[in-house]
């Protein structure tokens, strides 16, 4: 062999390496762009897809080669695309589960009266209530404490294997029954976060109505929002530390959602 034909191979290797690399970095950025923390607008663009290539040259040798290059036509534009959709739809899973952290923030906020402390929220991209944001942040706490970055590489690993690179999509009617019932769970698991508080709140509440009633001079109405806000705190620390039981059965009920999809 010629070093003319070494070069030719290397180049050819290298060529292969790099279309690899690219279709694994398909799913793998749209699981990324899509899913929370990493994909918000707090985290610049180009840290992103840094991250998502990082991860997309450490996965490549563990999963199935990829189809052959056929140039830009109809079915690899089709491929692309898929590839793009089922990573989006596993973050997506993902994102709904802070969003339930988000909405269960919300609820105890209007229950406490601290729904009008309100500033931007770097990672959502909106305003919300602070009570909303730290529950948010609570929830990617929780996510990398109990290993969650890791359940995620694994998912994306198996959803190769269910689902190969240029392989069709599973049945979308199928894929469609997994969405009613996880955002059925999400809104489940968001009201029974906030439930309890929003419940001591109203009984907190009704005993200052009824102070109101009995002895009108004492101006209980007045006294009633900071006494709130106290109490809604203290509710707010002592639900904090019983948080990981409901917020991992929402992190499971996601990643097997998230699995379904590539079944």
């Amino acid at each position: 062999m010629d070093a003319v034909t070494a070069v030719a191979i290397d180049g050819e290797q290298a060529f292969g390496m790099i279309g690899t690399l690219l279709w694994t970095a398909l799913r793998v950025g749209g699981l990324l762009m899509a899913m929370p923390l990493i994909g918000t607008r707090a985290l610049p663009a180009r840290i992103r897809v840094m991250a998502a290539l990082a991860l997309a040259l450490a996965l490549a040798p563990l999963l199935p080669a990829p189809p052959a290059w056929r140039g830009f036509d109809a079915a690899t534009v089709l491929s692309i695309a898929r590839e793009l959709a089922v990573g989006v739809a596993m973050g997506f899973m993902l994102r709904l589960v802070f969003e339930a952290g988000a909405l269960a923030g919300e609820l105890i906020s209007q229950g406490t009266g601290l729904s009008f402390a309100q500033m931007s929220d770097p990672l959502r991209g909106v305003n919300s209530g602070v009570v909303g944001q730290w529950f948010y942040l609570a929830f990617g706490l929780l996510f990398f404490a109990a290993n969650g970055h890791l359940a995620m590489v694994a998912l994306l690993v198996r959803s190769y294997d269910a689902l190969p690179i240029g392989a069709a999509l599973p049945d979308p009617a199928a894929a469609l029954a997994v969405a009613p019932a996880f955002f059925a769970a999400v809104l489940r698991g968001a009201a029974t976060l906030a439930l309890p508080v929003m419940v001591a709140m109203l009984a907190v509440n009704l005993a200052f109505g009824v102070l109101s009633r009995a002895a009108p001079a004492l101006n209980p109405i007045q006294l009633g929002l900071p006494v709130s806000v106290l109490i809604g705190l203290f509710l707010i620390a002592v639900l904090a530390g019983e948080l990981g039981p409901p917020v991992q059965a929402l992190y499971d009920a996601a990643f097997d959602a998230a699995a379904r999809l590539t079944r």
